[in-house]
């Protein structure tokens, strides 16, 4: 974590998970919860159907709304899907892009990846994209090849300015939902391995002023260790992020971090 080039950000995946009602509920939960430390950008990525119930129930708090995925289109015959342009007219700021729930449940590949990033920074929304190696990959021992390869491909075409508006989020899939979580040193070799991968396409300052984050069951328990690694600037939060209690001690996190 290192907030003199780049941005800690805290930001929670829902996924499949609460209703507008309940989302309004979590709202009111957490709202005298947060920290009064604006050390870290908090996010909450939330089913599509609840965007606008966030949207309302989140405004005046430091939470920003964030989608958990968008079509390629600015438009046309693909129902179901949501535009770009659709999300920021709502007032989200944030979109997730890649996760690897979507690339196995409805084959999204580093190409399309490629393509909604791109879809997204032209609407002014900024794309958290994921990449990981599943456990059969990390044992073959081809993580760092597999994750330049996703990284170089889903980055590919953008300017060094447009690389400093996108946040990476690596998410080892054999730590998603297991309750297995790589630890401190593993998750700090790949993310700065990531980030090496985007200095040698860029240079040295676009690199530095990406914010990387770690995705793989970041709770609680473990954050401020993650958080004290120099290239892990934040948490992409699954399961903790539905709980206000949880989620407001991860948002305070980065400050405690700092502070020793």
């Amino acid at each position: 974590m290192n907030r003199k080039y780049r941005k800690t950000i805290i930001a929670g995946n829902w996924k499949m998970n609460k209703t507008a009602s309940e989302t309004a509920e979590f709202a009111d939960a957490i709202r005298p919860l947060l920290p009064r430390s604006r050390s870290c950008e908090a996010v909450i990525c939330v089913p599509a159907l609840n965007l606008a119930a966030a949207q309302k129930a989140l405004k005046g708090t430091r939470i920003h709304v964030g989608a958990e995925t968008l079509h390629e289109a600015a438009s046309g015959a693909y129902t179901g899907e949501m535009a770009a342009g659709m999300l920021a007219d709502l007032g989200v700021k944030y979109v997730i892009i890649g996760h690897s729930e979507r690339r196995q449940y409805y084959n999204e590949t580093d190409f399309s990846v490629n393509r909604k990033i791109r879809a997204a920074l032209d609407a002014g929304l900024i794309p958290i994209v994921c990449v990981g190696e599943s456990l059969e990959q990390r044992e073959l021992g081809v993580e760092r090849e597999l994750l330049a390869y996703q990284v170089m491909t889903a980055i590919s075409g953008l300017s060094a300015a447009e690389m400093k508006k996108v946040v990476i989020a690596y998410e080892p899939i054999w730590a998603i939902g297991t309750g297995k979580t790589a630890t401190a040193e593993q998750a700090q070799e790949i993310c700065g391995h990531i980030r090496a991968c985007i200095r040698r396409k860029y240079d040295a300052r676009t690199a530095r002023a990406v914010s990387i984050l770690y995705g793989g069951s970041m709770n609680t328990g473990n954050a401020a260790e993650l958080l004290s690694m120099p290239d892990i600037d934040g948490g992409l939060i699954g399961g903790a992020s539905l709980k206000p209690v949880d989620f407001s001690k991860l948002i305070a996190c980065p400050t405690q971090v700092e502070n020793g």
